[in-house]
């Protein structure tokens, strides 16, 4: 058999039988492991300088795969949790090729051996300020009408805290902005189902985007989507981070506030920071986020060290030498080797 053949065989079966089938996964988990292969896929074929149809499994050799994995960090903006994620779809697919195939075998032995990396837990939690947020909604032009839902879909995904796929995913149905309570329905991991307010304002920038979008609405429509030749298709992932990437380019040359690493899920940090700021407690925030640990949701305030300053300044007493300037230092008549012993910088 052909080698393109043989590893886009086995691929289709992965994705197509086994996972669904044999391992009866979820919709969303399939959806990460193809997205995940075609990530790779269209790595190696850049970094080879291949098409598609001269890719066989010799190209997948341990050293490509770390530069993949590398590409995700330094490109991408991808997080460690997002890479090890990564390595263990693409390490799944090995052992089941290499199960069905003997000759495959040897590149999942090779691939076993590329380790997970350790998450530092002094990692900085990425997110932008409000003044920042106003900067990125005025890049799209919303009189296009790629402009206006590109627009919409950064204001829902900001207003409901959801990731990117979690809002690709989403459906007319999951939507109930009647009323004077609008929510909507956010399907998260592990099929679990989380009911999400949404404010005014974002229900009045729907009805502009589903006026040009959903003219005659159909419930189980998809909410965001592409189309070519009049056919409707589901947006992918790739697509929201590279307009939002676009976006962060623009609005940095005007407000340097923004960060040039904007990625979709720092939409969702930054909303949950901003709440945080407000006064929602975490446990209230945790329900928000969907987390299922609360653990989880301390990033956020781990990572706020202005909210620590403010509220250690407003439990200080005024009567704290603290604050009292009784605590003054008597002035140092140039004695170098204190001051450097003090710094540590002599025995």
């Amino acid at each position: 058999m052909n080698e393109n053949i043989r590893f886009f065989k086995l691929v289709r079966d992965f994705l197509i039988v086994f996972l669904p089938t044999q391992r009866a996964v979820s919709l969303n988990t399939v959806k990460s492991y193809r997205e995940t292969l075609n990530l790779l896929l269209n790595y190696l074929c850049e970094r080879n300088g291949i098409s598609l149809k001269k890719l066989s499994f010799e190209n997948f050799s341990r050293e490509a795969v770390e530069g993949f994995l590398e590409y995700l960090e330094k490109e991408r903006q991808c997080g460690v949790s997002t890479r090890n994620q990564r390595l263990a779809c693409i390490r799944s697919f090995f052992r089941y090729a290499g199960a069905r195939d003997v000759g495959v075998q040897v590149y999942a032995n090779e691939l076993s051996g590329i380790p997970l990396k350790k998450k530092t837990m002094n990692t900085p939690l990425s997110y932008f300020s409000e003044t920042a947020l106003k900067t990125i909604f005025k890049q799209p032009d919303a009189r296009k009408k790629k402009g206006l839902r590109n627009l919409f879909f950064m204001i829902l995904m900001y207003d409901s805290g959801g990731r990117n796929q979690e809002l690709l995913d989403l459906r007319l149905q999951d939507l109930h902005f009647e009323g004077t309570l609008p929510y909507m329905v956010i399907t998260g991991k592990g099929r679990k189902t989380r009911l999400v307010p949404i404010m005014s304002e974002t229900v009045e920038h729907f009805k502009k985007y589903a006026a040009a979008f959903h003219p005659e609405p159909v419930p189980d429509d998809l909410l965001f989507y592409t189309e070519r030749n009049k056919k409707r298709y589901a947006m992918s992932p790739d697509a929201t981070e590279r307009f939002i990437r676009k976006y962060a380019g623009t609005a940095h040359k005007v407000n340097p506030e923004v960060p040039l690493s904007l990625h979709p899920h720092m939409f969702r940090h930054s909303r949950s920071m901003h709440l945080y700021h407000c006064g929602l407690p975490l446990v209230l925030l945790a329900e928000w986020l969907g987390h299922a640990q609360m653990t989880t949701t301390l990033i956020y305030a781990n990572a706020d060290t202005e909210m620590k300053r403010e509220a250690i300044e407003k439990a200080t007493s005024h009567l704290s030498p603290l604050l009292s300037g009784e605590t003054a230092y008597p002035a140092w008549e140039d004695d170098e080797a204190t001051i450097r012993r003090l710094y540590g910088l002599s025995q």
